[in-house]
């Protein structure tokens, strides 16, 4: 599939203030996104869904009838709907209110007010997501890589199988969290190893102990996709053996970076 270009996206601005409204439409319209749908409430955008789905929902945080989450848990709940991206534009900074959307695999988390680069690279994000782009690799034939992917989000799961599906991989596992993928690890191998930090019984962190001292693949590349902003932590998972870090929400072009610097070493 060729690379689409900003004029054709479809997106659905979900923004229950007038005033901001309008500053967003106009945003959008000057960065070339003449496709635009409006709703004011999590009940209107679930209509509109319905009725023509859109490549991406943009959206304040806050509504008369619920909260963004609501929204995003409807998405993720409706399988015909999985494919749509999610932004969140909101004034809200505190990162106990933002972990949901970043664990939940948002396209982009931008500010209030946001700036024309960020509204950028949310777009580009978006048409990542949404264009094949395969990796050219010189030691692998990246259809055949064999890809674990652990994450305890489903929609952040979605957000990793469509990403390096788009770069050409084909053979993709799941695992919700650590617990699961050791035991996948003990009767399968596998190539590459894409992981959630944060994560219940067994965590990203304790994973990469895992693979890098118990398991028969402790060589595999592993790279980490997180939320977590604390250096300690981060130091941790590195000398504990991760190879790459990569925050939540990521960009998928970076990602086709990291992953070819790592599988071409």
């Amino acid at each position: 599939m060729p690379s689409l270009s900003l004029n054709e996206l479809s997106i659905l601005l979900l923004e229950p203030s007038d005033t901001q409204r309008k500053i967003i439409m106009s945003h959008l319209q000057q960065k070339g996104v003449s496709s635009i749908q409006t709703a004011t409430s999590i009940d209107e955008a679930k209509a509109i869904i319905l009725r023509h789905k859109p490549d991406l929902i943009a959206s304040a945080l806050h509504f008369s009838d619920g909260e963004a989450s609501d929204l995003l848990q409807y998405i993720n709940n409706t399988p015909a709907l999985n494919d749509i991206q999610f932004m969140l534009v909101s004034s809200e900074c505190r990162r106990e209110q933002l972990e949901i959307y970043k664990q939940s695999g948002v396209v982009a988390i931008l500010p209030k007010p946001f700036n024309a680069e960020h509204l950028v690279t949310a777009l580009h994000s978006t048409i990542d997501l949404l264009s094949h782009d395969e990796l050219d690799l010189s030691h692998f034939d990246v259809h055949n890589i064999r890809v674990l992917v652990v994450d305890d989000s489903r929609m952040a799961r979605n957000i990793i199988k469509r990403t390096i599906t788009n770069l050409g991989m084909q053979f993709i596992t799941e695992a919700e969290d650590g617990a699961q993928a050791i035991k996948l690890m003990q009767d399968t191998m596998f190539d590459l190893v894409i992981t959630d930090y944060n994560m219940p019984s067994v965590d990203g962190l304790a994973l990469t102990q895992y693979i890098r001292n118990q398991s028969q693949q402790s060589h595999i590349p592993i790279l980490m996709v997180s939320s977590e902003a604390n250096d300690t932590h981060l130091s941790n998972v590195f000398s504990a053996g991760v190879n790459a870090l990569c925050d939540k929400p990521f960009e998928p072009q970076l990602v086709k970076k990291i992953l070819y610097q790592l599988l071409e070493e």
